[in-house]
């Protein structure tokens, strides 16, 4: 299947509309009706089209009693949550959006919609694991605490996955904040003026895995061409090749702390030329352990797992996934104009609420894109594939990504976000296609 993908990936990609994901607006703005009742340890929910939700707290499970729909959804209380949280800020609409570097120490933005309950409790839903509220296993295969639970079901996409969703300006407007544009409007501005995140995962080259020592676990010479190969292939993603394929603004590099990795990103950096990059500088930032190879999650299909592995899981796990919310997250808004205001030619920016064809053509321009190069390993590869997309973490082990191969993303000012290339090996030759210790297909 990786092969397949890195033969199409330059002229295809995987949308995350159409990968399974997750969602918030159903139970984004939940008010309960007068006749909600608290019996016992069921409490019932309202929701935005208007149906009633039971939710039972010890089973934590969130049946729909609509006519629209027989699906479930999942109910999570906020002492659940067992990584990082933070806020997300009420904001206007028509002011800068300038939230924390999720890149920086300490800056770990999460995503999650909050619920109002029938006795008026608010509670924050979002993605992780169970944690230990959660008894028993899981189908005989694992402890349930560690299994994965998104949002709201699959295949709903949680609109805002990274924190950075803009409240909608509809209920700014409830609480008295005046703006000049729809949501509809804001949205479209933000396609046409925002920075589109462009991020390219590279697993390490073939390395030695005879010792156990990590300074000893270094590139074979075939690894070392392959890394060789892939800093000439990035080289030219930078510097671009005609009119068409124009130059990538490769803003920064990033590597895990593991021997195989550090050397990989070094040989690719010196075969990208990097004294001849159209005059942008390519930052090269200190290893991050956080992407260090490691069991991401458990995975399906797989066996009844060993005590040790729960106990690897719970160590590492926190790590990958601290690694994905650091890394991955849509740029920050651009300036919002104010409804009054005038641009320097002396144009009202309130045109904006003109059609769409004339807003398109009088807010076009060169689109802003940022890449960002990480060289790490495949698990954690894998891991992110599904986080990114929002498919279930648990099915990582069904992809793979050989030695040096791409893993392409986007993520767009709007939130969404693409899988360009899985596991692209297109600029190695069949003889240095490599999946660690296995060499072509035949395996």
């Amino acid at each position: 299947m990786a092969q397949f993908f890195s033969r199409v990936a330059g002229r295809h990609y995987l949308s995350s509309t159409i990968a399974a994901a997750t969602a918030t607006t159903l139970l984004a703005t939940s008010i309960s009706p007068k006749n909600d009742s608290v019996e016992d340890d069921v409490r019932t929910v309202g929701s935005v089209d208007g149906s009633r939700h039971r939710v039972e707290p010890s089973r934590r499970h969130l049946h729909l009693n609509s006519p629209q729909t027989s699906s479930s959804l999942f109910a999570y209380p906020r002492k659940s949550i067992v990584l990082c949280e933070a806020q997300h800020p009420s904001l206007h609409p028509n002011v800068t959006y300038k939230p924390s570097d999720p890149a920086e120490p300490g800056a770990n933005p999460v995503g999650g919609i909050d619920v109002t309950t029938s006795d008026g409790r608010k509670v924050h839903v979002e993605s992780g694991m169970w944690g230990e509220e959660q008894e028993g296993s899981y189908h005989g295969l694992f402890p349930r605490r560690q299994l994965w639970r998104p949002t709201l079901e699959y295949p709903l996409w949680e609109n805002n996955w990274d924190g950075r969703q803009l409240p909608p300006i509809t209920s700014l407007a409830e609480e008295g904040v005046e703006n000049g544009m729809t949501d509809a409007q804001r949205e479209r501005y933000i396609r046409k003026k925002g920075v589109t995140r462009h991020i390219i995962l590279i697993r390490h080259g073939q390395y030695d895995e005879t010792y156990k020592e990590d300074d000893k676990r270094i590139l074979t010479p075939l690894g070392r061409q392959q890394a060789e190969l892939t800093g000439k292939r990035l080289g030219k993603l930078i510097r671009g090749v005609n009119e068409q394929f124009g130059p990538c603004r490769v803003k920064v590099i990033r590597v895990s702390n593991l021997a195989r990795a550090k050397e990989t990103a070094d040989i690719i950096y010196e075969n990208m030329g990097a004294s001849d990059m159209n005059g942008e500088v390519l930052v090269r930032a200190d290893p991050d352990p956080c992407l260090n190879e490691g069991r991401p999650c458990h995975h399906i299909p797989g066996g009844k797992v060993r005590p040790s592995v729960v106990e690897i899981t719970d160590e590492q796990h926190p790590r990958i996934e601290r690694a994905f919310r650091k890394y991955f997250y849509r740029a920050d808004m651009p300036d919002f104009p104010t409804p009054d205001d005038e641009d320097e030619n002396g144009r009202d920016d309130s045109a904006i609420n003109q059609s769409d064809t004339e807003t398109q053509q009088q807010l076009e321009s060169d689109p802003q894109h940022e890449f960002e190069i990480i060289v790490c390993h495949a698990n954690v590869i894998r891991y992110f594939f599904c986080r990114a997309l929002q498919l279930p973490p648990e099915a990582w082990l069904r992809l793979c990504t050989f030695n040096c191969s791409l893993t392409y993303f986007t993520i767009r000012p709007t939130g969404t976000v693409s899988c360009r290339m899985l596991g692209d090996i297109g600029h190695l030759p069949y003889e240095l296609n490599t999946f660690s210790g296995h060499t072509g297909f035949n395996w």
